[in-house]
């Protein structure tokens, strides 16, 4: 005869995997460090103020 099994601690272990894939897949496709939200936001603005200062006037 085998050992026994405890099943709610293998039910957890299972649910903390499921959960660790998750946010394995979720960071591959959301993941970007604030930093990197940051300096895109920074060029965006700098691009957008460069556009504005080569309007013309009419």
């Amino acid at each position: 005869m085998g050992k026994p099994v405890n099943l709610n601690r293998y039910r957890k272990e299972k649910a903390r995997a499921e959960k660790k894939a998750r946010a394995d897949q979720n960071s591959v496709t959301f993941g970007r460090t604030k930093a990197e939200k940051d300096l895109d936001k920074a060029r965006n603005d700098q691009d957008a103020r460069r556009l504005d200062e080569h309007k013309r006037d009419e």
